[in-house]
């Protein structure tokens, strides 16, 4: 098609000789130049980070689309973490999937077992050339989001583990001297905070199933259920309902009715618990961090996660909990050059040490946390460092984490079996048995349909 403007005759007629010519160089450099500039190729990026969090990840796209100037991601809020899971399996199915799709680690087996859907992000970071260790992640992160031949699935992204809050002026009024480092710490500690009136609550905690029973399997060096927790076959079945597992949930059955351990609801619904004051003692994510600093009128610490004693190879390593991003398949070979290059951008060092100290989620690179350190940052927020340091060790084939499928719905059953624990409608044992039972059938629901 020529794009050179046309000339009427009579226009030309009122033109002299001189101008003309410099009209008609004007108009050939004109005509030689491209209608639109080259445009940007889109990365879409669909997550579930609201908030200041949802500015975070904004901010971290800002940034890379100002480094180049081939690629611009795009992110988009698609609503909670099984929201926006859905939404991007049903975007595939569709035609129309997202190149980077932000999924939460219980979803893991789920998204591996969508079979021609996903690419694994070392593949796609060694087709584009970018630089790429899976040895530069912490193992508890990396080891997650791994297959069984060691290749790495997804990009670990955000990352937290479950940590021990507690509220040092509740403390100092209860006298408690010494900063729980076992559960039978916090029963003694829980009982002189009830009788000094110290708080109205003493011991909270949020994410029940992943602090409880996921985490306190790895912290304690014991399965969470067969199949190496389910990353060496998807016919793996649960295996919490042990004596130890019925050991800490008739614990906590029993603080409950002491008045000890008050349940605060699903999910992080007891966050708000601890940081109004109204419990002394929580166990939570790390990633609570900054929430807590922002809201709390009061000192407070941060320690290790609780564990017994008596139990050999404890305490061994926390498991995380957040999200990786994935990559869908089905995208241009040039759309994933702008993919890899995103991830080679959050990756780095100096991003990752930012983001660490901005959120409260885990530095899930050596460097990153060694920029945090010698930074003096941990010095300036004692305790947040504790996350790392339950977690920069290497992992075994009982703490490396879970890969179960539909999980999301087992955890939904937990929550439910321990909220008849907590209202007294039944014991530990018989929660834990219903829970196994329950947990069993969705896997086997899970293995028929990936076998499938």
């Amino acid at each position: 098609m020529n794009t050179t403007p046309v000339i009427e005759k009579s226009s030309r007629k009122q033109v002299p000789g001189r101008q003309w010519a410099r009209l008609s160089l004007a108009l050939c450099g004109f005509a030689a130049m491209p209608m639109f500039a080259h445009a940007q190729t889109e990365i879409q990026f669909w997550h579930s980070m609201g908030g200041k969090l949802g500015d975070w990840v904004n901010d971290m796209a800002t940034g890379f689309n100002k480094t180049q100037t081939e690629y611009k991601v795009v992110p988009v809020f698609k609503g909670t973490y099984a929201e926006s899971m859905t939404a991007g399996i049903a975007a595939f199915r569709a035609g129309n999937a997202p190149h980077i799709l932000q999924v939460f680690e219980v979803g893991t087996a789920t998204m591996m077992a969508s079979k021609g859907a996903i690419v694994p992000v070392a593949q796609i970071m060694k087709d584009a050339g970018e630089p790429f260790d899976p040895k530069a992640y912490v193992p508890a992160v990396a080891g997650y989001y791994t297959s069984p031949k060691g290749e790495m699935l997804s990009f670990p992204f955000n990352s937290s583990t479950t940590v021990f809050y507690y509220n040092k002026e509740a403390f100092q009024k209860a006298g408690v001297r010494k900063v729980p480092e076992t559960w039978s710490d916090v029963a003694l500690a829980g009982a002189l905070i009830k009788s000094s009136g110290a708080t109205k609550c003493a011991y909270t905690s949020s994410w029940v199933s992943w602090v409880h029973l996921e985490n306190f399997s790895a912290w304690h060096n014991v399965p969470i259920a067969t199949g190496n927790n389910g990353f060496d076959s998807v016919d793996a079945k649960l295996l919490i309902n042990t004596p130890l597992h019925q050991k800490h949930i008739g614990n906590l059955e029993q603080w409950s009715k002491q008045g000890l351990f008050t349940y605060g609801g699903r999910a992080g619904a007891a966050d708000s618990k601890f940081h109004s004051g109204e419990c002394a003692m929580f166990t939570g994510s790390s990633a609570a961090y900054a929430n807590i600093k922002a809201n709390a009128k009061f000192d407070f610490g941060i320690a290790k996660l609780p564990y017994y004693s008596d139990v050999q190879g404890a305490p061994q390593n926390t498991i995380i909990g957040g999200a990786s991003l994935w990559v869908m398949a089905g995208k241009k070979k040039e759309d994933y050059k702008g993919v890899a290059k995103f991830f080679n951008y959050v990756a780095s060092p100096e991003q990752q040490a930012q983001s660490h100290q901005m959120t409260g989620y885990l530095p899930i690179t050596s460097a990153a946390y060694d920029i945090t350190r010698k930074s003096g940052f941990y010095e300036k927020n004692p305790g947040t460092d504790v996350s790392v340091q339950q977690m920069i060790v290497k992992t075994t084939d009982k703490s490396r984490g879970l890969r179960l499928g539909n999980f999301v719905q087992i955890r939904t059953i937990i929550d439910e079996e321990l909220e008849g624990v907590w209202a007294g409608k039944q014991d530990a044992k018989a929660a834990l048995e219903r829970i196994e039972q329950r947990g069993n059938e969705q896997l086997a629901r899970f293995a028929r349909t990936a076998k499938e």
